[in-house]
């Protein structure tokens, strides 16, 4: 049984920083992506930052290249996203999700696995 579990939100002020992972067990895919995605009630959830297994290659959205970083333990299968520079734009729950290597890796519709999901809070 594929599990994802989340950890690290919290509430930080702006301009802070926060470590956010993604422990995923139970899957036997060797070519995988684990993206994190993010959600404001009222709007789409959003993927935001990408990693891939098969080289490590990462992908971002625009609005998050530069505060926040994806990246895999070197054993295991945990999942991180650093966020430093946080605004309050940046308040949603945060999901990280896992599927097969996909050319459209900031979609839900690319991913069959999710985490229950932390809410990040950023205070002005």
């Amino acid at each position: 049984q594929v599990q994802l579990v989340e950890s690290g939100g919290g509430l930080v002020q702006s301009g802070g920083s926060l470590r956010l992972s993604c422990a995923a067990s139970g899957f036997s895919l060797d070519d995988y992506y684990i993206t994190w995605f993010r959600q404001v009630p009222g709007e789409e959830r959003e993927g935001i930052a990408c990693f891939s297994s098969k080289d490590g290659s990462t992908y971002y959205k625009d609005f998050v290249k530069g505060r926040f970083t994806i990246s895999r333990d070197k054993v295991g299968n945990t999942v991180h996203l650093q966020m430093n520079s946080l605004k309050p734009e940046d308040t949603a729950i945060y999901y990280c999700a896992l599927g097969p290597r996909s050319t459209w890796w900031w979609l839900i519709a690319a991913y069959d696995y999710w985490g229950q999901g932390t809410q990040v809070t950023v205070s002005s």
